[in-house]
């Protein structure tokens, strides 16, 4: 859904459940979800989301200028790169004394690697104990094109770059890889069998759709 406020499209993707108010869920990336009780209108939500709409605008506002900010890369301690859906300076993420720029670079794709490997390896067993299935090999790579795969020998393959999404976001392409084991085309059952587990997963391709881009070094 959107809304046009003081020239400004906000756009924001709803989900409902059992709740007894409506609640708004600013991303640092930009990405709103408005949560909202089974059963409430359209026009009760926009009402909702205009009520606030200034403080959003303002906070929408201040992250295009941080994207701006982070969307040349400075490798310096100040600079900002993002990890688990929020920014950090670099000298939060790796050690940063005496080294230059290349080495700084070099560093912090480690330090990606390492982070979505042991995030990975964590969330994955929550996910196959629920789906009843186990991978042969998972391993974690550098791709430009794909967040996670899956092969007919039951090898997953995990994009480094995931680390700087929300955890609730990996969990998606886990989700959507271990169901893979099961279902290897995007038929119908496939879907279900992913909605099974995450029922909002169509939020999270649609993160990973408008945000992705930003999720690189």
């Amino acid at each position: 859904m959107k809304i046009q406020f003081e020239g400004m499209t906000i756009e924001f993707h709803v989900v409902y459940g059992v709740r007894k108010k409506i609640s708004i869920h600013i991303e640092p990336t930009g990405y709103m979800t408005v949560k909202a009780p089974n059963d409430t209108s359209q026009e009760t939500i926009m009402n909702a989301v205009k009520q606030y709409g200034k403080q959003i605008v303002e906070k929408l506002k201040l992250i295009e200028k941080l994207k701006e900010t982070v969307g040349t890369k400075e490798y310096q301690e100040e600079g900002k790169f993002l990890h688990l859906g929020k920014y950090h300076f670099l000298h939060e993420l790796i050690d940063t004394t005496g080294l230059n720029e290349e080495e700084l670079k070099i560093n912090l794709k480690k330090f990606y690697f390492s982070s979505c490997k042991k995030i990975i390896a964590e969330r994955i067993k929550i996910y196959q104990t629920q789906l009843k299935v186990k991978p042969k090999v998972i391993e974690i790579e550098e791709s430009k094109t794909k967040w996670g795969s899956c092969s007919s020998d039951k090898k997953l393959t995990f994009n480094y770059r995931l680390a700087m999404a929300p955890i609730d976001v990996i969990d998606y392409v886990i989700i959507h890889e271990l169901c893979h084991l099961t279902h290897m085309n995007h038929d119908r059952s496939f879907w279900r069998r992913v909605g099974s587990v995450m029922p909002d997963y169509k939020e999270k391709e649609e993160f990973l759709a408008r945000y992705g881009q930003a999720m690189t070094l």
